[in-house]
């Protein structure tokens, strides 16, 4: 490597596997925090280095070539070392410190984590906390985040895993829409009723979709629970929402829900690399903890536990 110091080196190999997990450089900037430009010269730098191309260039970003694949398999492999040796190092006791990016479902990470997360931080002052939403999985991989609640067990390799809780969906529509809206006494009756659902084609995992079950086509559909959950609030038809969404909102009514109700799971992965990493261990088991605390809030209908009577 000639003259060239062994940390540029690592450096160098940072931004490659940036480009290599995001497929651009303005994407793999803002993973680490810098500017394309920067990207840019460091790839220039790796590749002068080992007089190889790394990545095809094209309009729809950056593929690995031949090289690149066989430098991904070592760079994947210091890194691994870097992070296990990094968490090797810390001791107990010692102050929790750092960032951690946890990617959930928007539910889970935004209406269950997000109010919680103060008393982490309050303990740990040096503790920085990224919550990352989106319908699509994340990789643990790729380092998209540390940690991933997710609906499934992975299928990805060197990923440790834990099965949070089982939660509970219901049928909800708000007492201002039921007042006024013909009754629900029996299943039939929910295709009398507008729907408000999720956008089949964005959905991940499909298994989470309820409109075949149900046998309704949503009427107003999107991506988002919270947007679901505002529909419904505003009485602009029926939904299906996780029992821990609903029950925060007294005006929602579960409907038939001794007759109509679907279970779903969440786990909790964790790449092998950084399950000895002080700080991400102690998030992971505050989120464990906590859900295991609330575990009635993911199975009532209501925050009572008791189905509210419908109004019709």
């Amino acid at each position: 490597m000639g003259n060239r110091k062994p940390g540029q080196s690592w450096d160098n190999l940072r931004y490659f596997l940036a480009v290599a997990r995001t497929g651009t450089l303005s994407a793999a900037a803002e993973q680490l925090g810098t500017e394309h430009t920067t990207v840019a010269r460091h790839i220039q730098a790796l590749e002068d280095e080992l007089n190889s191309r790394l990545f095809h260039k094209s309009n729809s970003g950056y593929g690995l070539t031949d090289a690149g694949e066989r430098l991904l398999v070592g760079a994947e492999a210091i890194e691994s070392a870097y992070v296990c040796a990094k968490a090797a190092a810390s001791s107990e006791g010692q102050t929790i410190v750092g960032t951690v990016r946890i990617g959930a479902p928007d539910g889970f990470g935004s209406v269950f984590l997000a109010p919680r997360v103060r008393a982490l931080t309050d303990g740990h002052p040096e503790l920085e906390i990224e919550i990352l939403t989106t319908t699509r999985p994340f990789s643990l991989l790729k380092r998209e985040v540390d940690i991933a609640i997710a609906h499934s067990s992975p299928e990805q390799m060197r990923v440790v895993s834990r099965r949070l809780t089982d939660h509970r969906t219901f049928v909800y529509a708000s007492r201002a829409y039921l007042n006024e809206a013909a009754p629900i006494g029996a299943r039939e009756d929910f295709k009398k009723h507008p729907f408000i659902g999720f956008v089949e084609e964005r959905l991940f995992p499909p298994e989470i979709s309820f409109s075949d079950a149900i046998g309704v086509e949503p009427r107003i559909r999107s991506t988002n629970v919270l947007a679901l959950l505002h529909a419904t609030l505003s009485g602009s038809g029926l939904c299906v929402l996780p029992a821990f969404v609903a029950s925060s909102y007294p005006t929602l009514v579960p409907l038939l829900s001794e007759q109509v109700s679907f279970t779903r799971s969440y786990h909790m992965h964790i790449h092998e690399d950084h399950r000895r990493a002080a700080h991400v261990r102690e998030v992971a088991a505050f989120i464990a903890a906590e859900v295991e605390r609330s575990h009635s809030l993911f199975h009532a209908p209501t925050a009572s536990g008791a189905a509210a009577p419908h109004v019709g």
